[in-house]
């Protein structure tokens, strides 16, 4: 998947950019040593949560992760010294160029020491990659896409990072934007006082809203999980269309996906809404289990022992937490009071399970009617991530 530029050579080779050589994974033993590098990146900020290794290896598997399917990916590292310094991926995503009409390449998987010389050589592999591929701009990070977790973290990094969100070292913003990247969008994160009572005035509008519009409200059937996550994907599709960086989910994916999310899913958090017997809306609220991988520390066996197997199930029976990571509206029933009557049903169960802390992440920050709900609601924006772009020399492109 490598390309002939000033990065890479014909073969795929090393190329230095002064004492930094960038070079792409191709062995099993590169591949490992550009998983391991987000911890070691990442080890010294208490607030990181380590993924789990196998995870992390089914990711970047094109037999296992579905959006292979379609994309193109190349890894690199950069090394010096002879030394892992710093990784990347270029990406392109040939169904969100079709469904935008644009020709974007991303940058994800993004990890670096503080030395502004190692940036400059991952993001300068990128945007070469790109300009042979003759694609005109590139953003990120993303990882691989907007239907996975994607943004860079700029603010609130004494803060852990709820269940299936990024975290990153403080000096990575300023390391991209040294390179002449700037922003694309803001994504929000919010937190929800779970200990006050939800508006009286919002409880009592909601419900007529629901009696008016016939709304019916019920919990996922785990039973039905397949058919859950069809309807799910169909409603996700249809509702997040005009969305800035939105890419339709396919099947694949979204089945894959939702395989994931049954491991730690909670009836009690996840809701559909009907009208007339027809799913119309779904909101999706996972409970925090990142805790639980914190005491992992990535792997699930230790010298053959289930011991962070263990630690995790142990710290998930009593998580305190949860996220709303997915609402969804179909479009032809908005404004209908559905997104209220979703957080409303979803904030009522939290406090019915105890939970001490809950946060609705992402937002796009000019979704003002989204937003508007969670702040009805007492929402507080408590994180910032942000998507960053930068244009390729035009002429660049042409003689690429």
């Amino acid at each position: 998947m490598s390309a002939n530029s000033d990065a890479t050579n014909a073969k795929g080779s090393a190329v230095s950019h002064g004492e930094i050589a960038v070079s792409p994974v191709v062995t099993p033993g590169e591949k490992r040593e550009f998983i391991e590098f987000q911890y070691e990146a990442n080890r010294p900020f208490p607030a990181f949560v380590p993924p789990l290794v196998m995870d992390r290896k089914d990711v970047l598997n094109p037999k296992k992760n579905p959006w292979f399917a379609f994309g193109i990916a190349q890894l690199f590292l950069a090394r010096l010294h002879g030394k892992v310094v710093g990784r990347i991926a270029a990406i392109e995503d040939p169904r969100y160029n079709a469904f935008h009409g644009v020709r974007y390449a991303w940058f994800g998987f993004f990890e670096c020491v503080e030395d502004a010389r190692v940036a400059s050589a991952l993001l300068k592999t990128v945007e070469d990659w790109a300009r042979v591929r003759g694609l005109s701009e590139v953003l990120g990070p993303a990882n691989f896409s907007s239907n996975t977790d994607w943004g860079m973290l700029v603010d609130s990094f004494d803060r852990a990072p709820l269940m299936l969100m990024p975290y990153n070292p403080p000096y990575y913003p300023a390391l991209v934007e040294a390179c002449g990247f700037t922003k694309s969008k803001d994504l929000w994160a919010w937190d929800i006082d779970l200990a006050a009572p939800p508006p009286e005035k919002v409880v009592r509008v909601a419900r007529k809203m629901q009696e008016r519009e016939g709304i019916a409200i019920r919990r996922v059937n785990l039973k039905d999980w397949p058919n859950e996550v069809r309807r799910f994907r169909e409603i996700y599709n249809a509702a997040w269309e005009k969305n800035w960086g939105f890419v339709p989910t396919t099947e694949r994916e979204f089945a894959h996906m939702g395989k994931d999310l049954k491991l730690v899913v909670k009836p009690e958090l996840a809701f559909v809404a009907e009208v007339e017997s027809q799913p119309v809306a779904f909101s999706l609220t996972l409970p925090d289990a990142n805790p639980a991988f914190k005491k992992a520390n990535g792997y699930l066996t230790t010298l053959g022992l289930p011991i962070g197997l263990v630690r995790m199930l142990l710290e998930l029976r009593r998580f305190k937490g949860g996220r709303l990571m997915a609402l969804g509206v179909r479009r032809e029933f908005r404004r209908r009071g559905l997104d209220s009557l979703l957080v409303l049903e979803t904030f009522l169960a939290a406090q019915r399970l105890g939970l001490q802390y809950a946060e609705v992440s992402w937002t796009l920050e000019d979704n003002d009617m989204v937003n508007r709900v969670i702040e009805v609601f007492g929402g507080k924006r408590s994180k910032t991530y942000r998507i960053y772009g930068k244009h390729l020399d035009a002429t660049a492109v042409a003689q690429a």
